[in-house]
């Protein structure tokens, strides 16, 4: 992509923009204007600031930069490993000018915003996304927490970024798993609220699996367009941004069952993605097509095996959850999604495989 683009979400007093563009990191974007202070604290992890942390120092000249690199990994997004985040804030004398950058994917983006909202009861973050994952979806929206061991970000709070910055050349050094880990996100877009995205997404699903760059310009610019106009509506998650955790309650509970980090977030919600189908009252044409879509991705479109049991209580800490019964996001036809606690409890009890 040789022409930045840039999305707005417009939350009032809140709003950001999302810049999306190649070559970002070399000088293509001035980083240094969303850092109101002479502060800032970069974090990122041990795999990822080898690559680009360099870059970003040099698009903040003049700006008072200090660093931390946490371990890689899901199984590190715990309040231990914010505490290091806030400790590193507090022993470099961090004001309230400060603006804490995430460097990297979700996990690291998740705990720097969560630690960015505690410190002082708030500073300015910025998010630089690394991942395909991160760049569609979690660093948009202003969710930010770590995991529980108990359940999937059962700790955090909304706080809304000054700024995410996409460069797409990022994803040049991104492991085919993790890519493939992305998609997932940016097929549930598409499946959720808009079919023509679903069928462009079937049209062009080998060029992003290819890394085209004309095909992931599209579908990161599409996939944060959707995401900014949910947001904008329902910033909190009061109403239709629930759409946005489709699969997510099969997809965290097989995260939570299985340990995190065993399958990757992205391939936890393809397969729970799948399972929302087959609970979803949609024509079997619809679901085969979703199902195919998801399967073309190399995701996975069955789930491990877990007992019902193990199912059912990892799910009962769903953040959807309301007065103990269970809601799950669902599906009309592709691309119309709605969220409900109203569904065949015997079916899904033969979705989780209980006799």
């Amino acid at each position: 992509m040789a022409v930045q683009q840039t999305i707005s979400v417009d939350l009032g007093d809140r709003s950001y923009p999302i810049v999306i563009g190649r070559g970002l990191l070399d000088g293509g974007f001035d980083l240094g204007e969303f850092v109101s202070g002479t502060d800032c604290l970069i974090v990122s992890n041990e795999v990822v600031a080898p690559l680009y942390l360099d870059r970003v120092l040099s698009s903040l000249n003049g700006k008072n930069v200090t660093t931390i690199e946490l371990p890689d990994g899901e199984i590190h997004k715990t309040l231990a490993t914010m505490q290091e985040i806030l400790d590193q804030l507090v022993d470099s004398r961090a004001n309230r000018d400060t603006t804490v950058i995430a460097l990297g994917g979700g996990v690291v983006g998740d705990m720097a915003g969560f630690a960015a909202a505690c410190y002082m009861r708030g500073v300015a973050f910025i998010q630089v996304p690394t991942t395909l994952l991160a760049q569609v979806d979690s660093s948009v929206g202003g969710k930010t927490g770590v995991n529980h061991p108990e359940g999937k970000n059962l700790i955090g709070v909304f706080h809304q970024p000054q700024v995410v910055m996409i460069d797409t050349d990022t994803l040049g050094t991104l492991p085919d798993r993790e890519l493939k880990a992305g998609l997932a996100e940016v097929i549930k877009y598409g499946v959720i609220c808009d079919v023509e995205f679903f069928a462009w997404l079937e049209a062009n699903m080998q060029a992003l699996l290819d890394k085209e760059p004309a095909a992931l310009a599209y579908a990161i610019r599409r996939s944060c367009e959707l995401k900014a106009e949910i947001v904008a509506e329902d910033e909190r998650e009061s109403g239709c941004r629930a759409i946005l955790n489709f699969g997510h309650t099969f997809g965290h509970a097989i995260e939570h069952c299985l340990g995190y980090g065993e399958w990757l977030h992205g391939e936890a919600v393809a397969a729970g993605m799948v399972m929302a189908s087959e609970l979803s009252a949609v024509s079997e044409s619809d679901r085969t097509r979703f199902r195919a879509l998801v399967a073309a991705a190399d995701l996975p479109v069955t789930p491990p095996a877990i007992d019902p049991a193990d199912w059912l209580s990892a799910m009962g800490m769903d953040k959807k959850v309301r007065q103990k019964k269970l809601r799950f996001v669902l599906l009309k036809a592709l691309g119309d999604a709605f969220i409900t606690s109203s569904f065949d409890a015997d079916h899904l009890q033969r979705i989780l495989g209980a006799d």
